[in-house]
C-alpha cells in the first residue's frame, strides 16, 4: 500500500534519470532523424513519435536483457542498427552508430528539471540510480543539468544490470547505506517510468514518487512513463506529480508547514 508518510520524513531523493530529469524521448527521437530520413515520406514514424520510440524500445530492451554489462552508449549503438535492420534499411556504419550512441550527453533537460534540483537539493540528499553508462552520464550532468552536484551517482555499468532488474535497487539501497548513511525507509523513489522503476522500487520495498510527464492534457503520449491503468496492483504510488517542478512547490509547502524551511 501506499506510505502515510509525509514528505518531510525522507532524507534522500533518488532519481531516475532519463525521462524524468532528462527528455529522453525528445532526445532518443531527434537523434534518430538519419534513419528516418530514408523511409518514406508516408511512413508513420514521421507523424507518431511514440509509435517509433516503441519500436526502438523494444530493441533497446532486449539487449538491455541479452547483454546487462553491455555499456549504454554501445547499446544505443546496437539498438540504432538493429531499428534499420527492422525497418529493411541499408545498415547504418559504424560512425553512425556511434554518433548515436554518443548523443546521450546532447539529449535535453525538462525546462523544469535544474531549478527543481536543486530546490530540492536544500533538504534532501540527491541521488542518481540509472539505466547510463558512468562516461555518458557526466556528458549529461556538464551539458543539459548544468553542473548539477549529487551525493551519489549509481550507473547501470556500476551495477552490472539494467533496471527494472532488481539488483539495481538491492544496490541502491546498500550503498545509500555505505555510502551516505541513508537507511531504506528513509529513501523517496522518484521517477517517471512504472515499468523500469515504480514496479522494481515496490518489490525493494521502496516508498515511491511518480514524476508522472506526458499524462497531463494536451501532452503528448509518453512511451517511457507507461499507463497507470496497466500496472494496477504492480505499482504503490504515495505521490503524483506532473513535473519536477510540483514536486519541488510541495515539498517546500510540507517543510514551510512544519517549520523547517
Amino acid at each position: 500500500m501506499p506510505s502515510d508518510r509525509p514528505l518531510t520524513s525522507f532524507r534522500a531523493l533518488t532519481f531516475d534519470c532519463f525521462g524524468t530529469l532528462v527528455d529522453w524521448e525528445l532526445g532518443i527521437y531527434t537523434h534518430l532523424s538519419p534513419l528516418l530520413q530514408r523511409l518514406p515520406a508516408s511512413h508513420p514514424f514521421h507523424t507518431s513519435r511514440p509509435a517509433c520510440l516503441r519500436a526502438f524500445v523494444a530493441h533497446e530492451s532486449r539487449i538491455q536483457r541479452e547483454q546487462p554489462t553491455l555499456p549504454y552508449s554501445a547499446l544505443l549503438s546496437a539498438a540504432y542498427a538493429d531499428l534499420a535492420a527492422e525497418l529493411h534499411l541499408e545498415r547504418p556504419d559504424e560512425a553512425e552508430c556511434a554518433d548515436f550512441g554518443a548523443s546521450v550527453g546532447a539529449w535535453p533537460a525538462f525546462p523544469d528539471t535544474v531549478e527543481a534540483l536543486a530546490r530540492l537539493g536544500k533538504v534532501y540528499k540527491l541521488v542518481i540510480l540509472s539505466n547510463v553508462d558512468r562516461a555518458s552520464f557526466g556528458n549529461t550532468v556538464a551539458g543539459p543539468l548544468g553542473g548539477t552536484t549529487f551525493d551519489a551517482i549509481y550507473t547501470a555499468q556500476d551495477v552490472g544490470s539494467y533496471k527494472p532488474d532488481l539488483r539495481n535497487f538491492e544496490f541502491l539501497v546498500r550503498r545509500c547505506g555505505e555510502d551516505l548513511g541513508v537507511r531504506k525507509e528513509e529513501i523517496l523513489h522518484t521517477a517517471q517510468s512504472l515499468f523500469h522503476d515504480h514496479e522494481p522500487a515496490k518489490k525493494a520495498g521502496l516508498v515511491s514518487a511518480w514524476i508522472a510527464r506526458g499524462t497531463a492534457e494536451g501532452e503528448e503520449e509518453s512511451v517511457m512513463g507507461g499507463k497507470i491503468e496497466e500496472f494496477e496492483g504492480r505499482v504503490d504510488i504515495t505521490w503524483r506529480f506532473g513535473t519536477l517542478a510540483e514536486m519541488a512547490d510541495a515539498v517546500e509547502e510540507a517543510f514551510r508547514k512544519e517549520g523547517k524551511a
